[in-house]
């Protein structure tokens, strides 16, 4: 083992530390103080972090991370009435046109929210439609029932998003109320002799799927008019069938639409799309 020497060195005695003064005391209790409270706060919202199911930051963020952070956020649109928030965009591009809320009353009495939706197209579908209305101007066309009307009949890729609001639905129930919605639908536009497909569609809400409160149900119209019908991400089946996908379609857009408002939303921004 090496062991180090260095040479003696002879420092002057300093004179003994003078005790501090009471204010500087005082003023050093403040600072210690002031630390302990920042330390509780930092304990406090690491234990919120990991209450909401977040995991915690090791120390606070400065502001400059947490502006940078709402910078690169992607943008949302949130339905109102739910607070649920829908993304501007898919996964697959489409973009977000307008969100609204489905409701429904239980014995003709209680009023609920079952789910709030958000409706997508994809922008280069849409501008298939730009030479017909490119003579309107916004303000005709956000009024024009036709243009509702050509979405629903062309090759345009659109996806309504659904996200369950209410804690207590059963797959059954999804079941049932699409095949009363989607039935009546598929009678309007086909004639009484549509009840094969439209059992081919329900069908596929088996029992085994479960949706709990923030699900999320996606109905998307594919190219060549393919219905492709998805629960959290995991695809139920696909059905090329034109008069199920605008039957589907019908119920958020068309002449009776489940949220009136989301359907003035859509149109207006079909308009702007358009005209862009």
């Amino acid at each position: 083992m090496v062991s180090l020497r260095f040479p003696t060195a002879t420092f002057p005695r300093l004179p003994p530390p003078q005790p501090p003064s009471r204010p500087a005391f005082a003023s050093a209790l403040a600072a210690a103080a002031a630390a302990a409270a920042a330390a509780a706060a930092a304990a406090s919202l690491t234990l919120t972090a990991k209450s909401a199911g977040r995991p915690p930051l090791p120390h606070p963020a400065p502001l400059w991370a947490s502006l940078s952070l709402a910078d690169s956020a992607a943008p949302r649109s949130v339905e109102p009435r739910t607070g649920v928030a829908f993304p501007a965009e898919t996964s697959g591009g489409r973009r977000l046109l307008g969100v609204g809320l489905r409701r429904t009353t239980i014995l003709g009495l209680k009023s609920i929210d079952v789910y709030a939706f958000g409706v997508y197209a994809d922008d280069h579908d849409l501008k298939q439609l730009r030479e017909k209305y490119q003579k309107l101007p916004v303000s005709e066309l956000k009024e024009n029932a036709e243009l509702i009307n050509d979405a629903l009949e062309r090759d345009i890729r659109m996806t309504v998003r659904l996200q369950i609001v209410y804690g207590r639905l059963s797959i059954r129930s999804v079941r049932s109320a699409f095949e009363k919605s989607v039935g009546s639908r598929l009678q309007k536009f086909g004639g009484s002799d549509t009840n094969e497909l439209l059992q081919s569609f329900v069908s596929l809400f088996k029992d085994e799927y479960k949706l709990p409160k923030g699900s999320v149900i996606e109905l998307s119209r594919e190219s060549s008019h393919v219905l492709k019908i998805s629960i959290e991400g995991e695809e139920l089946g696909s059905i090329q069938s034109k008069l199920l996908c605008k039957s589907i379609l019908d119920l958020y857009i068309g002449d009776d639409p489940f949220d009136k408002n989301a359907k003035y939303s859509v149109q207006e921004n079909m308009a702007s799309i358009l005209k862009n």
